[in-house]
């Protein structure tokens, strides 16, 4: 995936999408403003001008939507729908920045091997030439990326045992990103090869 293009989705996610925030490791705060934007998300008409084609994909787009925005039970409701890896996925996400571990890889363990698994390990290796601590090393020297790894280096981060909380907050969003972009190809049918 080039840099992430929010044009590239159609107008409706442009719009939610045109200023994305760095989310934090942790809950967050919900962004109120964005709640009437999120909640019109139901509607299959926010693809145009492309049809819905997986429903269970649409269905993942928008917990990522809404876990971008920090509506986490929000986004937890849709992921627990969704019975396949990329609402594993979503859910594993959620519990992370819930900061429930645990929960977070017991996703993980049930996501397996994805395909954003690849393009997110090659941009964390970038990122972590700027790793301020050897508790993110792994990250620049993995042959393929670990999401139980980087689990504990949010712990860890979050905890004040690592300081790689801006890394972390950058490599979560690349991870947010890929996946977003792969659900959402793949909800409306559109060339799915993983880049």
């Amino acid at each position: 995936m080039d840099a992430f293009d929010p044009s590239a989705y159609g107008p409706a996610f442009a719009a939610l999408l045109a200023d994305p925030p760095l989310s934090p490791l942790d809950s967050g705060r919900p962004d109120a403003a964005r709640q009437p934007f999120l909640a019109a998300l139901a509607c299959d008409d926010v693809f145009l001008p492309r049809r819905v084609a997986n429903r269970d994909m649409a269905g993942a787009c928008r917990a990522g939507l809404w876990l971008l925005f920090d509506f986490l039970d929000e986004s937890h409701a849709l992921s627990q729908e969704l019975h396949n890896s990329e609402g594993a996925y979503w859910h594993a996400l959620m519990h992370r920045r819930e900061n429930d571990f645990s929960n977070s890889k017991y996703w993980f363990r049930r996501v397996g091997v994805h395909p954003v698994y690849a393009p997110l390990q090659a941009v964390s290796r970038d990122l972590a030439g700027d790793a301020p601590d050897s508790s993110a090393q792994f990250l620049g020297t993995n042959a393929a990326w670990n999401p139980f790894a980087f689990v504990d280096l949010c712990e860890a981060s979050l905890a004040g045992r690592s300081p790689c909380e801006a890394l972390c907050r950058r490599v979560q969003q690349c991870e947010w990103q890929f996946l977003f972009d792969y659900c959402y190809r793949r909800a409306v049918h559109q060339d799915c090869a993983t880049s």
